[in-house]
């Protein structure tokens, strides 16, 4: 299991690298805006410095066309670095691309899926990542666990190398229902889980066990 961090802020991702066990960072043009008019490459760069070599960086083109998308991507992996994942919409002429970049040995994530007939396309493209987009799908009435298991049912069927990477969360529990629907990979804002573990029941259990603990002892350290 993969958990990704989806944010572009240099900050949480400094904070946040020593504390949990993520495999990633995610971003996109949207989550880009947030952090203003940044040095493109640099920031990027200086994102692999922090998470290091041996965590995926998935960085999205912003080009709709085949020809645009293959260009955008040849600018990722020249100005950031060779092992960044290209993320690339799955229209038509992103799936033409998905299957030219995979020829070349580039790494792709698949994004933008709403549908099972996005995730197949991609999946038959030979991507290494695919983003259902959990949140968005569900609020288009969109079956998204039943997406998730058909499209890990498919993978499997055919020992397809694709991950599914669900993206596209509000809430902690969309993430457990979509890897216990399937899903290989999550990608997530790093406020959610903070959210999740700093929950007011968690805090006060462990509140409650220290009050005890120093009512008797007088500290709030185990004895050497």
């Amino acid at each position: 299991m993969d958990i990704l961090f989806d944010t572009a802020s240099l900050k949480a991702i400094e904070r946040l690298t020593p504390i949990y066990p993520f495999t990633g960072v995610t971003t996109n043009p949207t989550i880009l805006r947030r952090e203003g008019k940044v040095e493109f490459y640099a920031h990027f760069r200086r994102i692999r410095e922090i998470i290091g070599p041996d965590r995926t960086l998935h960085v999205q083109v912003v080009a709709t066309d085949y020809q645009g998308i293959l260009d955008d991507a040849r600018r990722l992996l020249t100005n950031i670095d060779d092992q960044v994942y290209v993320k690339v919409p799955t229209t038509a002429d992103g799936v033409r691309a998905m299957r030219a970049l995979k020829a070349d040995g580039v790494r792709v994530t698949a994004t933008a899926i709403y549908s099972k007939t996005q995730g197949f396309m991609a999946i038959a493209s030979g991507v290494d990542y695919l983003a259902p987009y959990y949140n968005r799908m569900q609020s288009l009435d969109i079956d998204t666990r039943d997406t998730i298991a058909a499209l890990a049912a498919f993978i499997d069927r055919f020992d397809a190398s694709t991950k599914i990477m669900a993206a596209s969360f509000k809430n902690i529990a969309q993430v457990s229902h979509a890897l216990e629907a399937g899903a290989h990979a999550v990608t997530m804002p790093p406020s959610l889980l903070e959210v999740a573990l700093g929950a007011p029941d968690i805090v006060a259990a462990v509140d409650q066990f220290s009050a005890d603990w120093k009512k008797v002892y007088g500290t709030d350290r185990l004895p050497d």
